[in-house]
This record gives C-alpha cells, sequence and structure tokens, in this order.
C-alpha cells in the first residue's frame, strides 16, 4: 500500500529519494575516495613532481572538489526537491549555486579531486584516472542526462543548456531571471 504524506509525496517517493541519496553519496566517495585509494594505497611518491607548490595545489583542488559536490547534493534535494539519481529525479531543474557556472559540477569536482590527489600524492596514476573516468562519464551525459532532462523540463533546461557550458565553467554566473537562489 502507498501512503501519502501531507506534503502529497508517496512513501515510494520518499524511499526512492533516500535511496538515491544514498547511492549518490557512495557513488563520488568510491570514484574520488576509495578508487584512488586502491590504486596508491595514497602513498606519497617521492619526490613530488613540482614539490610543495603541486602539493598545495592538490590540497586546494580537494577541497574545491569536497565542497562542490557536497553543496550540489544539498542543492538538489532544497532546490530540485529530488537527487542525482535517474529513479528519484528532482521536480525542478537545478539552475542555482554553481549550475550557474557549469552544468556538470559534480561531474567537474570529482575529476578536479582525483587530479588533486595525484598532485598531493605524486601519483600519474590518478591523472589517468581522471582522464580515463571522464569518457564514460561524458557518454552518460551526452546520451542519457541531456536528452531526459530536456524531455522533462524542455524550453527551461534549452535555455539554461545554451548559457552554461557543460564542462569548463562559465567564469560569471548564469542568471536567467528566476527565483532561484544563488
Amino acid at each position: 500500500m502507498i501512503s501519502m504524506t501531507a506534503s502529497g509525496e508517496t512513501s515510494r517517493e520518499k524511499r526512492l529519494a533516500a535511496i538515491g541519496t544514498a547511492v549518490f553519496a557512495v557513488a563520488p566517495a568510491t570514484a574520488a575516495g576509495l578508487v584512488p585509494w586502491l590504486l596508491t594505497r595514497w602513498k606519497v611518491k617521492r619526490p613530488v613532481p613540482g614539490g610543495l607548490p603541486a602539493q598545495c595545489a592538490g590540497v586546494v583542488l580537494i577541497g574545491a572538489g569536497a565542497a562542490v559536490i557536497t553543496s550540489s547534493f544539498v542543492r538538489f534535494a532544497v532546490e530540485g526537491q529530488g537527487t542525482p539519481a535517474p529513479f528519484a529525479p528532482t521536480k525542478h531543474l537545478v539552475v542555482g549555486g554553481w549550475y550557474r557556472y557549469v552544468r556538470n559540477p559534480i561531474y567537474v569536482a570529482l575529476a578536479a579531486s582525483i587530479t588533486g590527489q595525484g598532485l598531493l600524492l605524486g601519483q600519474p596514476r590518478l591523472f589517468a584516472l581522471a582522464a580515463v573516468g571522464a569518457a564514460p562519464v561524458a557518454a552518460f551525459v551526452v546520451l542519457h542526462e541531456e536528452p531526459t532532462l530536456a524531455r522533462t523540463f524542455g524550453s527551461e533546461y534549452e535555455m539554461y543548456r545554451a548559457n552554461v557550458p557543460r564542462w569548463l565553467p562559465r567564469l560569471t554566473p548564469w542568471r536567467d531571471g528566476s527565483a532561484a537562489p544563488l
């Protein structure tokens, strides 16, 4: 039996949202944490190519990546009223926060975090991981996510897609005139 909450959500929708949140919390942690650890055991190669400046840049990329991923997940829940999971999608197109600069901030942040670990640890294999991992992500975005968003959100998504780049962030935030918070 499916029950309805006071907000109009069914118990099934709530379960799917919880599963979606769990899956999409575990997936980035696996991609940006477990896989790099399995490849490197987080051991620093000495000497680190680029030395301390490269390591500092790595720390910045890791921290920025984690912050962008976290804030983007929060935005999915608050602004979109859903999750990044295809089986528990948002009810509203998410265009605030980091999404005003780039259409795929979570994927960009994951690549930045993995690259940052490569710099911090002096482990070039993590650069390869980021590059090789980009291919299936790009295919998923182009072949599944973008067509799904176009069907679901129509002209709203088309305007967003025309103004916000897929991978390389804009220098200034896109403002579409809606009430979406920055």
